[in-house]
């Protein structure tokens, strides 16, 4: 556990340096002693770990998810950055969600049925493929989060 510890302290170091700490302090209402606690290797706080609303309220701000990486890092999971950047944000709710979700279906299919045509995926139709289902995965996210929204 301590090397997660140190591992977990060092990110959350990162963090508050990316935000800089005069912000960090602004954005979470903590001080800097409290903040230094978080990523302090002093053996006294050793078991003294940000608490995850300041993380999540930080990395809103920071360049990077310094964080939310490392623990995926321990997971073993990798992390993909939406950069998508809609003109308005969706009001839709879940039925928006639904509607894009099925747009979103049809193009992967659409797609992949222009792959098998010949019985052989491309290079490129593998990256067109790969896009599409990220696409999807997006939608799905933005669906997930909808409901749990309106569910409270």
């Amino acid at each position: 556990m301590a090397e997660i510890g140190t591992y977990l302290k060092k990110h959350t170091e990162a963090l508050v340096k990316d935000v800089g700490i005069e912000a960090a302090c602004q954005i979470t209402g903590k001080s800097k002693a409290t903040l230094g606690r978080y990523y302090s290797d002093n053996a006294e706080h050793a078991d003294r770990f940000m608490p995850v609303d300041a993380v999540a309220k930080l990395e809103e701000s920071s360049s990077y998810p310094h964080v939310t990486s490392a623990l995926a890092d321990l997971k073993k999971i990798s992390l993909s950055y939406d950069d998508r950047k809609p003109n308005s944000p969706s009001s839709g709710g879940v039925n928006a969600d639904v509607i894009a979700l099925s747009q979103r279906f049809a193009m992967l299919m659409s797609e992949y049925q222009s792959a098998m045509e010949d019985g052989i995926i491309t290079v490129n139709e593998a990256k067109r493929l790969l896009r599409e289902t990220v696409n999807l995965q997006h939608v799905l996210i933005d669906m997930k989060l909808h409901l749990e929204e309106e569910s409270g």
